[in-house]
């Protein structure tokens, strides 16, 4: 009997990386449950055992198994050969008592209200107002009536700008005796920062009343260096010397983005700077953490998205902004400074 001729198992490779694809979302899910587990805080005193594990976390050590066994796989906690399980570099991160702790920023995105519209995510295509459909409101307004609870949007949001703060401190030097004005400075994370490392800096935290309540700068000796302003980046901003924007035009739309630039420009004097703080987006083939914020921007905002370096031109000079230079943080987002026309 003649057969049909087979096809190389090299031409199939590529079906079966469409199949790991498709199941992907169960890292992030067995991520989401050693945070919730604490698992991290368990392991900070050495390799364990999961019955060892489970006694300390009240899980089942079968089921530990299987969830740290597949964590292992992308190099958070990993497997020894006496069968224990340990800390690897990464999942320090997802301890609580790590100074750059990613806990809550792991409990923010994979959220239910992240997680269920990107399970939506065809919709998005040609539906719009996707987040409303499904949570019957705005995800800030979604947010604002969680804003008391301990893993809330604010708090994931300021575990993320804890750690790119760093590199955006160590990125950009600030002149002394300046007065930075944070605008939609959440607690206040970024700017703290700023000051810490400028001790010649004053600022001023700029955002909506019930964020400000929970701003961070008692951490701060020096009472007089900074100051809390509420208000609505779309009416008016504070006088400064140097503006931050960070992660607010992604949640726009460009018209609304340019909005938001020129009642910035409005407050500008001719030689204040504008700090644009975002993701770029490249147009290639390889992953970018830009790549998947413009998803998370696709589900979860009306029409929020991440933004090439064109388009941030282009929104600048329709605010009367010119885009003096980006400069490199060497983690995923970066320092776009311009100057009043």
């Amino acid at each position: 009997m003649n057969k049909m001729p087979s096809l190389p198992m090299q031409d199939l490779q590529p079906a079966l990386h469409i199949l790991e694809q498709s199941i992907g979302y169960l890292y992030q899910a067995a991520l989401r449950a050693a945070v919730k587990l604490r698992i991290a805080e368990a392991l900070q005193s050495g390799s364990k055992t999961a019955e060892e594990l489970a006694k300390e976390t009240g899980a089942n050590p079968r089921e530990l198994t299987r969830l740290l066994r597949l964590l292992a796989t992308k190099d958070i906690f990993k497997l020894t050969p006496d069968n224990k399980f340990d800390l690897t570099p990464a999942a320090q991160y997802l301890s609580e008592k790590n100074t750059f702790s990613l806990r809550q920023a792991v409990l923010m995105f994979t959220d239910p209200s992240f997680w269920l519209p990107a399970g939506e995510l065809h919709r998005s295509a040609f539906e719009p107002h996707l987040f409303n459909s499904m949570f019957g409101m705005s995800f800030y307004e979604y947010w604002d009536e969680r804003i008391t609870d301990s893993d809330n949007f604010h708090e994931g949001i300021s575990s993320v700008s804890k750690l790119e703060n760093a590199f955006v401190v160590e990125s950009y030097s600030f002149p002394d005796n300046a007065l930075v004005a944070d605008i939609g400075g959440g607690c206040g994370g970024l700017l703290l920062e700023v000051m810490k490392a400028n001790l010649t800096l004053k600022g001023i935290l700029f955002d909506k009343a019930q964020v400000l309540e929970k701003h961070i700068f008692n951490q701060l000796d020096d009472p007089t260096r900074w100051s809390i302003q509420a208000g609505s980046f779309l009416e008016a901003c504070p006088e400064a010397d140097i503006y931050l924007l960070k992660y607010i035009t992604h949640n726009w739309s460009d018209t609304v983005a340019i909005k938001i630039l020129k009642t910035i420009r409005k407050s500008m004097s001719p030689n204040s700077k504008l700090l644009i703080i975002e993701n770029i987006v490249t147009n290639d083939n390889h992953p970018h953490f830009s790549k998947n914020m413009d998803l998370v921007q696709m589900v979860l905002f009306d029409e929020g998205h991440e933004r090439t370096e064109t388009e941030f031109n282009s929104l600048l000079n329709q605010a009367n902004l010119q885009l003096k230079q980006i400069i490199s943080t060497q983690c995923h987002i970066s320092i776009i400074e311009a100057y009043p026309i």
